[in-house]
């Protein structure tokens, strides 16, 4: 039976609707960031049929307005006003059911605080370890987390401590199945992929930041796109378009985070792109995320929970990417790799087969017994490993991996420095410098002279043959910005070289100089 309301005047219907929602008149409400906000299943929705397409959660966490609320009070409540009326025995009192006014809900909607509301701090699309080691499993609201399961498979329960039969069958089926056929250009390619399908689940127990994620290869159709949609069928997913502006970057990011999915995708970037957004840069070493929410002067903060992923062939890094980056790399070492015969494959047409939610479910089973079985004994971690800003979630997934004998995480990293084009642009320009020059001072005036062309005859010779730095549309900077760009890279080892400045002998201006990590200081 629907819980009667009764209201009245203005302020007796705010006092009366304010108290029957924190006593928790509307099912499947909460709070979040002072607002409330109504669980509710979302119809309509189409099964994702492909893996480079969106694959949205089932559910979504509606804000309540005046007009949800006023829908959701008809379907969950009777609230009716008092009335009178003349008749032939008198006056008469009777109810009349009412909407309230569309100014009452505003006033009670206003409110920051909610005590006794539960608080939502996150929707999830499949199962996540709780930060004391157990497995939260089932579906809806976990008042342990603040988080709301809205999985995106049907899971059978997964024991708390798998048989070795169990453990077994998972590293089988994970490694000598679904992985067995991607061509890994080397076994770090494989186990980091293995990390980045168990970071959301391990995300909420290792309380860790977790780096950008780059798959690549060296030819199409060479199952990037495949290895994206995995982590991004079992968790939701969101598909964007890569833009070089960071103003349309940052919009995006912000409306992105505003939608429960658990994975979000750059995919397919032109050949060769070169991944360098401070505001990427940003992204990825905070745990929150704060911006204007779009079309209002409100500024929204989110906790960046997502797992944030770009695909593509070719691809490099460049700024301070290189170090927030995990790298994993396919090379079918082949022309046309889409013409290979899978009839002996491990699981043929995988970018069908993973597309069904049956075989979804298989993989998240398998992936949650391996997890289990990492908890279960004592959750190792490997206290070698080290990532800046990334070391526990390093730490924590290469015990994982290594509790079940899955080596090569992060070892890779020197081929992330490799396609940092930044590092490597910087690196051969400081090389060319000192083996023209070796440590004496230039001003920024002098040095761009002597990147002026030779010219022999009717020919001009470019006497740093290439290597001299430009800006970044490519061409050779005049005196004052090589000096902000040369001043900007003060003391930064580029490899075995480092550029370092010191006050001109006339005390006007600037000199600059390259040291070599086994040449003396020229002072």
């Amino acid at each position: 039976m629907s819980e009667r309301l009764a209201i009245g005047s203005g302020p007796e219907s705010i006092r009366v609707l304010k108290k029957a929602l924190v006593d928790g008149i509307l099912p499947d409400t909460y709070v979040s960031a002072g607002a409330l906000v109504h669980m509710e299943q979302v119809s309509g929705g189409l099964a994702s049929v492909a893996a480079d397409e969106d694959s949205p959660l089932p559910v979504s966490a509606s804000a309540l307005s005046p007009p949800v609320l006023a829908g959701l009070l008809a379907a969950h409540a009777y609230v009716y006003r008092l009335r009178s009326r003349k008749t032939n025995d008198g006056v008469e009192t009777y109810e009349e059911e009412t909407t309230p006014p569309r100014e009452i809900l505003s006033a009670v909607l206003a409110a920051k605080t909610w005590s006794g509301v539960p608080a939502l701090r996150g929707v999830i699309g499949a199962p996540v370890l709780r930060r004391d080691g157990t497995l939260l499993q089932k579906p809806g609201y976990d008042p342990a987390t603040g988080l709301y399961l809205a999985a995106k498979v049907a899971l059978p329960e997964v024991p708390s401590k798998p048989t070795a039969e169990q453990v077994a069958e998972a590293r089988a089926f994970l490694l000598n199945r679904f992985l067995r056929d991607f061509p890994w250009s080397a076994p770090a390619d494989r186990a980091n992929y293995l990390a980045l399908l168990a970071t959301p689940i391990l995300r909420h127990y290792t309380r860790s930041l977790t780096p950008f994620a780059l798959i690549d290869a060296t030819m199409p159709a060479s199952g990037k796109t495949i290895l994206t949609g995995g982590p991004g069928m079992l968790y939701g997913q969101r598909v964007l378009p890569w833009t070089y502006s960071e103003e349309e970057l940052r919009k995006s990011i912000t409306a992105v985070l505003a939608e429960q999915v658990g994975v979000v995708v750059f995919d397919n970037l032109a050949e060769g792109t070169t991944i360098d957004s401070a505001i990427l840069a940003q992204l990825v070493t905070g745990g929150v995320w704060a911006d204007r929410q779009l079309g209002s002067s409100r500024t929204l903060a989110v906790v960046n929970d997502r797992l944030w992923m770009a695909t593509g062939n070719n691809l490099q890094v460049g700024g301070d990417m290189a170090s927030r980056t995990i790298r994993v790399h396919l090379d079918p070492n082949m022309p046309r790799p889409e013409e290979r015969d899978q009839s002996g494959f491990g699981i043929p047409h995988l970018d069908q087969w993973i597309t069904v939610p049956a075989n979804q479910l298989t993989v998240l089973w398998h992936l949650l017994v391996l997890v289990l079985d990492w908890t279960r004994a004592g959750g190792p971690k490997a206290a070698g490993l080290s990532m800046r800003q990334f070391t526990p979630w390093a730490q924590a997934l290469g015990g994982f991996l290594a509790h079940h004998g899955i080596g090569g995480f992060l070892t890779n990293t020197a081929d992330v420095r490799a396609i940092d084009e930044d590092e490597s642009r910087w690196a051969t320009f400081l090389t060319c410098w000192h083996d023209r020059h070796g440590n004496k001072p230039f001003t920024s005036a002098e040095l761009r002279r002597d990147a002026e062309p030779v010219r022999l005859g009717s020919d001009e010779h470019d006497p740093w043959d290439g290597q001299f730095i430009t800006t970044p549309t490519g061409r050779l900077p005049n005196p004052l910005q090589l000096g902000r760009l040369l001043t900007g890279q003060a003391g930064r080892w580029r490899g075995n070289h480092v550029l370092r400045t010191g006050p001109h002998e006339r005390g006007n201006r600037g000199v600059y100089w390259v040291e070599r990590a086994d040449t003396p200081n020229p002072g």
